[in-house]
């Protein structure tokens, strides 16, 4: 039995539609799929039909109730100097219909009581929907380790906030598994696995080129994710979110799927979590 349920990341299949997402997490032996809704990257990428699409909402509703497969984390907010809360409330609503548990946040405003100002607003507006906010600590970004991140969460004082650990951040920032075994329980809502090369190129276009597409199955690259498996509470997701550009040339998301699953569930044995 697997103590923590594992989830497809949108980034791991980044290719693919939603509903042939839904379909490979259900073929591949997860129990949730990430999904994105609105864009990540600041320019050049395309708006996702599913915050606008009734039929495409539809079809994925479908395919989730065929398959049993939930949603566990939709992306993503970026909270910026200045936001659409129309269109994030439009985002949480389709959240809710999607049946969604977790919403990834990014913080993108330097301004640091502004921004807990705006986590709180977005963790007020997610809470009717069901749906906990969650603050991902990025190396570039305004919160950089995990303590930016929870001092902004802890701030903000919603009880759907959360702290999102993602593997690759966590090795390239200023954070411990000392912290990250620290953290309350009920701020630690789900967790992204990945690995990564070590050493590794530090400077911002690396840390990001890395992130957006060239990470490495659990287990290929120098990041201790068993030491990581071993203090994830009980019952928290593992998002499987391995982006990986040039091996998709190669591969196709259904088998890139499996590799991500099989190489997460040898880390889990490895860490005694299964």
């Amino acid at each position: 039995m697997i103590m923590n349920p594992l989830s497809l990341a949108f980034l791991t299949t980044f290719e693919v539609d939603p509903v042939s997402a839904v379909k490979i997490a259900a073929e591949t032996g997860y129990q949730m799929v990430g999904l994105r809704i609105l864009p990540a990257a600041a320019a050049g990428e395309p708006d996702y039909p599913l915050l606008t699409d009734d039929r495409t909402l539809a079809e994925v509703r479908a395919a989730l109730a065929d398959t049993g497969v939930t949603v566990g984390d939709v992306e993503i907010i970026r909270l910026k100097p200045e936001n659409d809360w129309e269109l994030f409330s439009r985002f949480c609503q389709r959240c809710e219909a999607l049946g969604a548990r977790h919403v990834l946040v990014a913080g993108d405003d330097t301004e640091r009581s502004r921004l807990v100002d705006s986590f709180a607003r977005f963790c007020e507006l997610a809470k009717p929907h069901r749906l906990t906010a969650d603050l991902e600590f990025m190396p570039w970004t305004a919160v950089p380790d995990l303590a930016a991140a929870l001092s902004v969460v802890e701030e903000a004082g919603f009880d759907n906030g959360g702290v999102l650990v993602d593997a690759l951040h966590y090795d390239r920032s200023a954070t411990t598994l000392e912290q990250i075994a620290a953290l309350p329980p009920a701020r630690v809502n789900y967790v992204q696995f990945c690995d990564g090369a070590v050493p590794y190129d530090s400077s911002v276009e690396g840390l990001i080129r890395v992130a957006r597409g060239e990470r490495l199955f659990p287990g290929e690259g120098g990041i201790d994710l068993v030491g990581l498996a071993r203090i994830i509470p009980q019952g928290v997701t593992i998002s499987v979110e391995v982006p990986h550009r040039a091996l998709a040339q190669k591969i196709d998301a259904l088998g890139r799927a499996a590799m991500a699953r099989a190489a997460t569930m040898a880390i889990l044995r490895a860490a005694d979590r299964t």
